[in-house]
């Protein structure tokens, strides 16, 4: 064996380790990657299980808020803030699922139809929907609550007009028959059926046609005759609040709105107005009343009332009031007293009367008479009983004359 064989076979026995070396590496190197590999592929298919898991968990609530969107009941109750967020859920998964297909598309269908607006639009502008929705809703329900207003006042006139024609009508019936019974007494002095409707001339006809005597008869037609003068002045229902109100603040110094809510005052104030008028027409009055003597009773009455809403005014401002303790009353009464009649007392009583919204003129008479009486009415007590009434005057031309001069203070 020559020289260089021997070194031939020492290299080509390294070289043969040094393969098998390597190649005992690459095995090693090769087994790592593979399992590293295996590992890779474990934790993708881990991650891609939890990804798929949460992909399946977020379908399900997704499907859970547009689930209520197929139904027509839950659009009729559906806010602003209800729709918006299923719009998005639709079309965040439109694309992904077919019930979320179907839903994007029901509430297109439903917003454009409800509000106007088209979904396509907006695209996924969740707050921007909600807004133009909910000004669309409220401006709905405004025009909805005007109308459900306007239809429930045309109702309401309807049912108004239907009484009002069922009550003319009973009343219409009414007046025939009592028509038909007081007929006679009608005919006799011309009555029209509508005249009827006048109480105080139906109550005289039906006297008329009650009376047993001769003269309770002449009563009867002396009020019937007084009646049908009154109502061709002032018309079957007579004068109302607005003109009495008129005529007797024209004539009355002090007599304000309060006073008008006081059936008793309007009552003597009409009771004056047709005393007046029946006065200027010549009538004399009856055996119970003449003219003269009902126009100075409705004076009395009127003037009784006036003074007893000036004295709760005064007895106010001085202090006179009733419902305070009695042991404290005479001490308040003695500085009331004192006290009454001067420019203080008359400063506040002014101040009092503008409270009650009475008018200059009003607050000015009432003043006049306060100054001119110059004494409190607990002090004026023994003085008033002992004043004598005064007489009436007999006859209908002092009447007629009072009542073309107006009230007689």
């Amino acid at each position: 064996m020559s020289e260089s064989d021997g070194i031939d076979d020492f290299f080509d026995n390294g070289m043969r380790q040094s393969l098998m070396i390597a190649s005992r590496i690459a095995e090693t190197l090769a087994r790592r990657r593979q399992e590293a590999q295996r590992q890779q592929e474990h934790l993708d298919s881990q991650a891609a299980h939890e990804a798929q898991a949460r992909l399946t968990a977020e379908r399900s609530s997704a499907l859970a808020v547009l689930a209520p969107v197929q139904k027509d009941e839950w659009w009729d109750k559906a806010q602003p803030s209800d729709i918006a967020p299923a719009h998005a859920v639709a079309e965040g998964w439109k694309d992904h699922d077919p019930t979320a297909l179907e839903a994007s598309a029901k509430i297109r269908e439903e917003v454009l139809a409800r509000y106007g607006i088209d979904t396509h639009d907006i695209g996924t502008d969740t707050p921007y929907l909600e807004s133009g929705i909910t000004t669309i809703a409220t401006e709905t329900a405004r025009l909805d609550e005007l109308t459900r207003s306007q239809e429930e006042t045309r109702k309401a006139a309807a049912e108004h007009e239907k009484a009002m024609q069922l009550i003319a009508a009973a009343q219409a019936e009414e007046l025939r028959a009592q028509a038909t019974k007081l007929a006679p007494e009608m005919e006799r002095h011309q009555v029209p059926v509508e005249y009827l409707a006048n109480p105080e001339l139906a109550q005289a006809l039906q006297r008329a046609h009650n009376a047993k005597t001769p003269k309770a008869a002449a009563a009867a037609d002396a009020d019937i005759k007084e009646r049908l003068f009154l109502i061709g002045k002032d018309g079957i229902n007579g004068p109302d609040i607005e003109q009495l109100r008129k005529e007797t603040t024209a004539n009355l110094n002090g007599a304000g709105e309060p006073h008008f809510q006081d059936p008793e005052f309007v009552k003597a104030a009409k009771e004056l107005h047709e005393a007046k008028l029946l006065a200027e027409g010549g009538f004399e009055g009856s055996q119970w009343a003449s003219i003269e003597q009902r126009y100075e009773r409705a004076e009395k009455e009127l003037f009784a009332r006036l003074e007893g809403v000036g004295r709760e005014i005064e007895d106010r401002v001085t202090g006179n009031d009733s419902t305070r303790p009695n042991d404290q009353g005479l001490k308040e009464e003695t500085a009331s007293v004192a006290g009454y009649g001067s420019a203080e007392h008359h400063e506040r009583f002014a101040e009092s009367l503008e409270n009650t919204g009475a008018k200059d003129t009003q607050i000015r008479g009432r003043l006049a008479a306060a100054r001119s009486e110059g004494t409190h009415p607990s002090a004026a007590v023994t003085v008033g009983k002992a004043t004598k009434a005064r007489k009436t005057r007999a006859g209908a031309a002092v009447g007629a004359e009072r009542a073309k001069n107006g009230l007689s203070r």
